[in-house]
């Protein structure tokens, strides 16, 4: 990514995020109602280019983001150089209602960490309420209760990104 750890934790707004912190990892939870149903809404989440944030890319580019939405695809991104990034990996996909990925994000990457970001989809009165859960556990070289909040503040803001995606009718 762009930034490093310390960047991270400095430039990231205050989370929405329920964030819980344990021995060995935490838990990021973040929740939005998009004004969309399930499918629509679904079509957005497996395409990462049109909400995921350029801040929080090793290219600069959102449009560089992919995601195969598929068990075993890559959610990936191209680098100008040739170079590409495997950011996580989808284990589980049900079109229209849960993406499960795993792997690391941006500085998390590079520690012994075991981590997975579960998206839920479920229609509500005006929309769909998206779910986004992330858990962490592991050994970092870093604090990763001081880090928490920071993850749950670039989560939160993909999230917004994504539900930003179908405004509310007035």
């Amino acid at each position: 990514m762009r930034f490093i750890l310390p960047a991270l934790m400095l430039a990231a707004a205050p989370a929405a995020a329920d964030v819980k912190v344990g021995e060995a990892g935490f838990v990021v939870e973040n929740r939005a109602v998009a004004a969309a149903a399930p499918d629509a809404v679904w079509a957005a989440l497996v395409a990462p280019a049109r909400y995921w944030s350029p801040a929080h890319s090793y290219s600069g580019k959102a449009g560089n983001f992919t995601l195969d939405a598929r068990a075993g695809g890559c959610f990936c991104e191209t680098l100008a150089d040739g170079g590409s990034v495997e950011h996580m990996r989808a284990v589980m996909v049900m079109s229209g209602k849960a993406l499960r990925l795993a792997g690391g994000l941006g500085p998390l990457q590079s520690e012994g960490l075991a981590a997975t970001l579960t998206w839920t989809l479920k229609p509500v009165e005006g929309g769909t309420e998206i779910t986004q859960t992330y858990v962490v556990g592991g050994h970092a070289r870093f604090d990763m209760a001081a880090t928490a909040p920071a993850v749950g503040a670039v989560l939160d803001e993909q999230l917004a990104r994504l539900a930003a995606l179908f405004p509310k009718p007035d």
